[in-house]
């Protein structure tokens, strides 16, 4: 790996001076830092960790650096179901997946040979010749999911979540009133939106229902948690 930084810094080098792009030495060393993190990082972070190595630049030099970086293929610029921009080492001729956490935003990233193969078969099935793919998969992770209580309020779900209905809060009135909707305790429930603010989206089997944040606040939920695949 070391050795490829090392190429890639000399390729990146050569190409600033032969396109005539000024600083040449002040970008070298946005991308050598860059490379040192071999993982997801905005455009923020990275300047951070310039300023933690003694290294005083502006941001929008190290964002037009970035920029300069994606052009030249030396680096991805992702940005997944959030607002943050993110960016990423590219590897020439290796291609990698994502599975992101929509709780602590933490990205992960894998690579499988049997599931690529897959995705080459599906589109030969339908005459579609493949030229680029990204498969991003969205849930929380481990460690979010350890320290996730048993029981939460519905307003506290995430979008995508499968939960379990599990207890009311707020006295029989408000129960009735679920019971009415024809929200009942053992449901299965699917978040479909919730921002965290205004309104919650849910889905018991195919039927849509749109909560207050207040009422989803009385609905104690519990995560369903997916059984593991079994090979045969």
């Amino acid at each position: 790996m070391i050795r490829i930084h090392d190429r890639e810094k000399e390729q990146f080098k050569k190409l600033l001076k032969q396109e005539g792009i000024t600083k040449v030495d002040e970008r070298y060393q946005v991308l050598e830092t860059f490379l040192m993190t071999e993982g997801h990082v905005t455009a923020e972070e990275l300047l951070s960790r310039l300023n933690e190595e003694g290294i005083s630049l502006d941001s929008a030099f190290v964002k037009d650096t970035l920029k300069l970086m994606v052009t030249y293929g030396f680096a991805d610029k992702k940005q997944f179901d959030s607002s943050k921009t993110y960016y990423e080492h590219r590897h020439v001729g290796l291609h990698h997946d994502h599975m992101i956490c929509t709780k602590c935003d933490k990205i992960i990233e894998f690579t499988d040979d049997h599931l690529e193969l897959l995705q080459v078969q599906i589109a030969s099935t339908y005459g579609f010749h493949m030229l680029l793919h990204k498969m991003e998969i969205y849930g929380i992770c481990s460690d979010c999911l350890k320290e996730q209580t048993v029981l939460m309020p519905l307003d506290m779900a995430k979008p995508g979540q499968k939960l379990v209905i599990k207890e009311y809060s707020g006295g029989t009135k408000s129960n009735m009133r679920f019971i009415n909707m024809g929200l009942r305790l053992g449901d299965s429930v699917e978040v479909i939106t919730n921002s965290g603010k205004g309104q919650v989206v849910i889905a018991i089997d195919f039927n849509r229902y749109v909560l207050g944040r207040g009422m989803a606040k009385k609905i104690m939920v519990e995560q369903i948690k997916q059984d593991k695949v079994t090979s045969h």
